[in-house]
């Protein structure tokens, strides 16, 4: 009662004699369906790299003010 009915499968049709002069393309697949694999993996790579960027810059602004800071330290106990 509470279960859906589901329509009949009907039987597929062999259009051998159509298939030759019209190709028809594949249920479910798109021509675009090869080049996902790459494209996905372009973009992973991508992202990795930007991380990878954004981890060395942030590195680098970081030993650049401990550098400042120790500068000054020094110059200021050598003032003393």
């Amino acid at each position: 009662m509470f279960r859906p009915k589901l329509p009949d499968v009907p039987t597929p049709i062999t259009l051998s004699h159509h298939h030759a002069h019209s190709p028809m393309p594949s249920a479910g697949r798109t021509t675009l369906a090869p080049y996902i694999g790459p494209v996905a993996a372009v973009v992973v790579v991508g992202v990795v790299l930007t991380a990878l960027l954004a981890a060395v810059a942030v590195t680098a602004v970081s030993v650049a003010i401990t550098a400042v800071v120790l500068r000054s330290l020094v110059s200021s106990a050598n003032k003393r």
